[in-house]
């Protein structure tokens, strides 16, 4: 089970990690919850669902750091875009009012996912070989693919990673190149995210 993901009877999925393993999505899962915010305060129990809806409006401005716009991407497009033939001004009011909306319950839901990351790892007892096996049930399957799928998100940012980028490209980076930690972190998670995938 060396480093991927294969399914447990019953449903779910394990994986073996060792120490650095451990260590390194730990601090990924960490920097992606700085990344994303602390959360909206939570309302009062005998407030009005209604009027808590209403009254936590969401941000309308796209984010200006490029990860954070990667992970909250604009509803709408922009010209070029999907939509595009549309008003531009038409199309960043509606992606302004879907923001205001749903940006609050997507950043709660994401930070979500990577606190069940920090917390399944924080939860694991390496065996002497310094490798633990990390089993997933219930909904942490669900919440791994989506941190792990903002994890790379993230790094592809940081990186200016398109779609259209080769990962044999990315293999090839001399090992002096300074982004080659990151790139070989984001290689690995694809293929965490992909067995993860395939077990589900």
């Amino acid at each position: 089970m060396g480093g991927v993901f294969e399914p447990l009877k019953g449903g779910g999925a394990a994986v073996a990690l060792d120490e650095i393993e451990i260590s390194i999505l730990r601090s990924l899962a960490v920097q992606l919850l700085e990344l994303i915010g602390p959360g909206e305060p939570e309302p009062a129990a005998d407030a009005d669902p209604l009027a808590v809806l209403f009254a936590s409006d969401g941000p309308t401005e796209p984010p200006a750091d490029p990860a954070l716009a990667r992970l909250f991407p604009d509803a709408y497009g922009g010209p070029g875009g999907p939509g595009s033939g549309e008003d531009p001004e038409e199309l960043r009011a509606r992606s302004a009012e879907f923001r205001r909306f749903t940006e609050n319950d997507l950043r709660s839901r994401k930070r979500e996912d990577a606190l069940a990351v920090v917390r399944s790892l924080d939860s694991l007892t390496p065996a002497g070989d310094g490798a633990a096996v990390l089993e997933l049930t219930g909904e942490l399957p669900l919440r791994w693919l989506g941190a792990l799928n903002d994890l790379r998100l993230t790094i592809a940012a940081r990186l200016d990673i398109t779609e259209d980028d080769e990962s044999a490209v990315l293999f090839r980076l001399p090992d002096d190149d300074p982004r080659k930690p990151m790139v070989m972190a984001y290689l690995w998670l694809g293929g965490l995210q992909e067995t993860l995938i395939e077990t589900l």
